[in-house]
């Protein structure tokens, strides 16, 4: 052998070695979320009890892909999400982490075992491009109420949502009935097909200039099949569609349809297409009604109206709202925002529809976000003791709330 062989053949000897016995552990890199195999859905079954369903996996195959999303700026929330994911992966060693590509960045390090994200700064509008519709089995996420609605938008241009397994860490937690202390049980109850689950109702907002379909801003200009605004397929909302003056100082003014029909005329800052769950966010802000989110509806609440007669509405989820900017409107265009996040400009001559979802979803599998209830609740419906206990319905001044 020629000694320059030998030498080379040493030296890299040495160094698998020195890497071998080295005492710093070895940084773990990130994986692309499309290295994975394509999520396994489970089956709804109906509960005795309609209001819920259960959740099933195939016996052989529980989730395999399990997406974690925190909330932001606040390193306890942060603490909980590893200690979770360090016990999940020693619970079930097959299931995969997918974190979102900011966390992904900042924590695998921190983590003994392999962390997939999705190489998009920004998501692709349609499903069948979209890493988390293709991958995602299971979505966890820890933080309050828009943590969970963060991760719902995740999933806004599919009508398919995983199961959606909420921790309450954040400010108020009205959507989030697990407590963090619980989470070994609330992996346990899915893993083993014990897991309950409550659909959220969804709605869902099209806007059409003529015959084209509109994307809005909330996607870049070269996911437009035209590189500017293309044909899309609707964006589904958990909470609500709000149609806004934006900073237009002149109030807006609105024709409003139901299923052609004209209604009115509002001439307000805006109007909110609220679902259920919608309900107890910015449409009670505006003085809506509060509605169950097992009622099937669509709210209608308009926010400051000119004329005191101007009330809300509640309508059947089968009707379609559709909504447009008046001639006479003093500004050439008004916001749109979903979930709390702008969506864009809509000037005359475009319609935006309203759809919600129909139907009954006890045994359906399809609709809705599926959102796992909590296990060994003394009361099923924790709705009501959310009201009391985190809204303060009713609350008479002075005395204790009797949960």
């Amino acid at each position: 052998m020629r000694p320059w062989i030998r030498n080379l053949r040493a030296i890299d000897a040495r160094r698998v070695s020195q890497r071998y016995f080295s005492s710093s552990r070895p940084r773990l890199e990130l994986q692309s979320i499309w290295d994975l195999d394509n999520k396994i859905d489970p089956i709804y079954r109906e509960c005795t009890n309609r209001s819920l369903e259960i959740i099933r996996f195939p016996e052989s195959q529980p989730p395999n892909n399990v997406l974690l999303i925190k909330k932001e700026g606040m390193p306890s929330v942060t603490g909980a999400m590893i200690e979770f994911a360090k016990y999940l992966k020693t619970a079930y060693p097959a299931t995969n982490i997918i974190l979102e590509p900011q966390v992904a960045t900042e924590l695998h390090s921190s983590l003994p075992f392999p962390i997939y994200a999705t190489p998009y700064t920004t998501l692709p509008p349609y499903p069948n491009r979209n890493p988390y519709h293709l991958k995602t089995s299971l979505t966890v996420t820890f933080g309050g109420d828009g943590t969970i609605l963060h991760a719902a938008s995740l999933f806004s241009t599919s009508p398919i949502v995983p199961p959606l397994l909420s921790f309450s860490l954040g400010t108020l937690g009205f959507l989030g009935p697990w407590k963090f202390s619980d989470y070994k049980a609330a992996i346990t109850a899915v893993f083993t097909n014990k897991a309950r689950i409550m659909r959220r109702s969804r709605i869902k907002m099209d806007a059409f200039s003529g015959s084209e379909q509109l994307l809005g801003d909330l996607w870049p200009p070269d996911s437009h099949p035209n590189g500017g605004r293309g044909e899309g397929s609707g964006v589904w909302a958990m909470n609500e569609v709000n149609i806004h003056r934006g900073q237009n100082p002149h109030m807006a003014i609105v024709e409003v349809f139901v299923d052609g029909r004209f209604l009115t005329e509002a001439v307000a800052d805006g109007i909110i297409l609220s679902t259920p769950t919608g309900s107890t966010a910015y449409s009670l802000s505006s003085f809506g009604s509060i509605v169950h989110p097992r009622v099937p509806a669509i709210l209608l609440t308009p926010i400051c109206p000119r004329s005191l007669s101007f009330r809300p509405l509640v309508l059947p989820s089968e009707v379609e709202v559709s909504l447009k900017l008046s001639d006479k409107a003093r500004g050439e265009e008004v916001e749109v925002s979903i979930d709390g996040k702008r969506w864009g400009g809509v000037g005359k001559g475009v319609e935006v529809k309203i759809t919600g979802e129909m139907g009954n979803f006890c045994g359906g599998g399809e609709g809705g976000v599926p959102c796992i209830w909590r296990e060994g609740s003394e009361h099923e419906d924790e709705w009501v003791g959310g009201l009391n206990g985190l809204l303060k319905f009713n609350y008479p001044f002075g005395e204790e709330v009797h949960l």
